[in-house]
């Protein structure tokens, strides 16, 4: 796979569950966090899915008009094409919600990550955690999963009950 490509489990138009309004929720292939009591476990191959191109799915992204989630398995784990394709979706316009099990600090002390968080306007962080697991919080499964506003170009939690 080039840096062109990722690995797509599915794509799901106008749904309401991985962010505010109606969005296009990109699910990528490969997660190694594991969480125990994941809602997603099928995601976690890397093989899982299918190939596609970063201007396949912007295609796909224009065509359907609604503002995008990242999820998966764990999107990060893609982190070179992800960066080329949010470049891509935000040249388009749309806003860019993304799930990911690991935590903002550890993203931000990576240069790796640098040029991605500066295309995310939202990160929903940390592992889900079935201890914490909290069926009332929306767009998160437990309570130590923050939603942190990017866009700002500095780090803003979100409040428990903003959403």
């Amino acid at each position: 796979m080039d840096k062109t490509t990722l690995r797509v489990i599915d794509i799901i138009d106008g749904t309401s569950v991985d962010g505010p309004g109606l969005r296009t929720s990109i699910y990528f292939a490969g997660c190694d966090h594991h969480c125990p009591g994941c809602h997603n476990p099928s995601t976690w191959d890397f093989r899982a899915g299918r190939d596609m191109s970063v201007g396949e799915i912007v295609e796909h992204i224009v065509e359907n008009d609604f503002n995008v989630t990242f999820s998966g398995g764990d999107p990060l784990y893609q982190y070179e094409a992800l960066t080329i394709l949010a470049r891509a979706i935000k040249a388009a316009g749309k806003t860019i919600w993304c799930y990911t099990g690991f935590t903002y600090e550890q993203l931000a002390s990576d240069p790796r990550y640098s040029e991605l968080l500066s295309t995310i306007d939202v990160l929903v962080d940390g592992p889900f955690i079935l201890a914490l697991s909290d069926t009332d919080l929306r767009f998160r499964g437990s309570s130590n999963q923050r939603i942190i506003d990017l866009s700002e170009g500095s780090p803003r939690q979100y409040r428990q009950d903003a959403f």
